[in-house]
């Protein structure tokens, strides 16, 4: 029987969050680096689901529950300084974004993205990393970075 993901497993949710946001504090004291109240606030709500979200989304979350009048900018910057510390991954098919289940080590991104519920699994396989690695060195390619997005239906989409 194949191992449910978390993202597709009743949890708590409340404690995804909570960790994340305790790893980013850990993560951003180590590194030295400010994770700003707007950052922190921006991770979060990334985090609030398994489903990646595009910064306007977050702008108007912002907007609407926070009654920040964030501009794009602001919101981007925060973007930039949580993808720059591994805090988050951008699904570029999406132009979304999905927080890191694995900020403490750099690794590249692989991810299964359902197409119906849009919740994003994050793999980190090694082997296909090396694979990718391997065949682009076959052709004279140097891999600066990689993510890897694969599209399907998630278990809890094909049971429905």
């Amino acid at each position: 029987m194949p191992k449910t993901p978390l993202a597709n497993r009743p949890h708590d949710h409340s404690h995804c969050v909570h960790s994340a946001l305790a790893e980013a504090d850990a993560l951003c004291a180590r590194l030295g680096v400010r994770l700003t109240a707007l950052r922190r606030r921006v991770l979060e709500l990334v985090w609030q689901s398994h489903k990646p979200l595009g910064a306007y989304d977050i702008l108007a979350v912002l907007s609407e529950q926070d009654g920040r009048r964030a501009a794009p900018p602001t919101v981007y910057r925060a973007l930039d300084f949580l993808l720059e510390n591994s805090l988050v991954h951008r699904i570029a098919s999406l132009n979304a974004f999905i927080g890191c289940s694995h900020p403490e080590h750099a690794h590249q991104g692989q991810f299964l993205i359902c197409r119906e519920c849009h919740v994003a699994i994050e793999l980190e396989q090694s082997s296909i990393s090396d694979a990718i690695v391997a065949s682009a060195h076959e052709v004279g390619f140097r891999v600066e970075a990689q993510t890897v997005e694969v599209v399907g239906l998630c278990s809890n989409c094909r049971g429905a």
